[in-house]
């Protein structure tokens, strides 16, 4: 079928009409929490009173930065916190990340991965890849972790057997280069409980990336000490440039501070330059923005289910992150979905991606992402490693209609080279 714009073959174009259709009850659900979602923020930013004055930016050492701090009280109502500490010069969520571990860890504690191993890039972060560059290991903390079952389901037996002697449990929210489930924040409350009364002293802790407005509540909501994150994924609405967030118990956010600026110091220092609009306006748009690329993963995972390929979630499955992971089998497969990704997108879409060795990555890694801001993965992307089953990690999406049409060239792309 040739469009006035892009040429889809009529097979598949019929194929994403039925696909499409069968999301309907779906999108209905993710357009409900959106909704929830955006008078809750509205909600926070007339409490906190957010004003054009809270937009100015700070220079230097950015004492009495109102603009900051408001910013910081309106995310920890949002997301049920004491307090949060959200700022542009987190250079990325894995940033956010470690800056927790070493904010809150000190030497001989433990830290236990109640989800099984971590997303590649913490690995050099914990000690698992790396001997010498200063990761946890180095300073003396000690790591173990408890597996998700055959299904891939949380351990809750093995959870609380094995955190009595812990600082911290982390848990990772989404299912990163694995095919195993995202977290629901229920599933999440149900370790914060079992954590809190094997071990009252231990600190729950949430790589919440990706995960942000997708439910009606957060972690921090249901028991979670900390929540982290970055601005360039779900809470930054596409429009936040930089950034990332850590929020939770004031006296944890507190140390976190210390960590990312100076000991003294904490959240009283650090100029927010230009950044204080976009981040507001990124947080005003999150759950719609969000609720777009839950859509536009809700079609992609309709869409390859009737071509007949293993995708997870499948479409009736509840969505508790904005991911989508396809197996496509092979590597050519693989590597033509990302490059009609890129040939869908609004920027860069001449690009042809390849396969490469990614900094923090232990394989070669494709990446897909023709995108407004540099990595952004709120704007629609795809990526995955070049290692068996050769599946696909798909997310984003700013609006659907664009969601959609990107979808649908990564089919077509990989309909050409069968």
């Amino acid at each position: 079928m040739t469009g006035e714009f892009f040429t889809i073959e009529e097979r598949l174009a019929q194929i994403a009409r039925v696909a499409e259709d069968k999301c309907q009850p779906f999108f209905q659900r993710t357009d409900e929490i959106a909704r929830y979602n955006t008078e809750k923020v509205m909600a926070a930013f007339a409490r906190q009173r957010v004003s054009e004055a809270h937009f100015v930016g700070s220079t230097g050492y950015g004492y009495g930065d109102r603009g900051r701090e408001v910013l910081d009280a309106v995310f920890a109502q949002i997301v049920g916190a004491e307090d949060a500490l959200v700022r542009h010069n987190f250079v990325s969520g894995t940033h956010a990340l470690s800056v927790t571990l070493f904010g809150v860890l000190r030497m001989g504690d433990t830290l236990l991965s109640a989800t099984g191993r971590p997303y590649d890039t913490m690995e050099e972060v914990i000690g698992l890849r790396g001997e010498g560059n200063g990761s946890l290991k180095d300073f003396g903390i000690h790591y173990k972790q408890v597996d998700l079952d055959e299904k891939g389901k949380v351990n809750l037996r093995g959870i609380e057997a094995a955190c009595k002697d812990v600082k911290m449990v982390y848990i990772q929210r989404s299912r990163g280069y694995s095919l195993r489930p995202s977290i629901s924040v229920s599933e999440i409350a149900k370790i914060a409980k079992t954590v809190h009364q094997a071990n009252p002293d231990a600190v729950v802790m949430v790589d919440n990336c990706y995960g942000e407005f997708v439910e009606e509540k957060e972690p921090t909501d249901v028991g979670a000490d900390l929540i982290v994150g970055s601005l360039i994924k779900n809470p930054g609405g596409g429009i936040a440039k930089t950034g990332g967030y850590i929020a939770g118990r004031q006296d944890l956010v507190a140390q976190c501070a210390y960590r990312l600026t100076c000991i003294g110091m904490g959240k009283e220092v650090g100029c927010t330059l230009a950044q204080s609009r976009e981040m507001f306006m990124g947080l005003f748009f999150a759950p719609t923005v969000v609720a777009s690329a839950v859509k536009t993963s809700l079609f992609a995972t309709s869409l390859f289910q009737e071509l007949g390929y293993e995708v997870f979630p499948s479409l009736k499955e509840p969505r508790t992150d904005i991911i989508t992971a396809i197996k496509l089998g092979t590597p050519e497969n693989l590597i033509a979905f990302c490059q009609g990704i890129q040939q869908g997108s609004p920027v860069d879409s001449f690009v042809m991606p390849e396969p490469w060795d990614m900094p923090g990555y232990a394989s070669q890694v494709i990446m897909a992402a023709g995108t407004f801001t540099s990595g952004a993965s709120i704007e629609l992307s795809a990526d995955a490693p070049l290692r068996p089953p050769y599946a696909v990690w798909l997310q984003g999406g700013l609006t659907y209609p664009s969601g959609r049409l990107g979808v649908l060239l990564a089919a077509q792309n990989m309909l050409k080279n069968l």
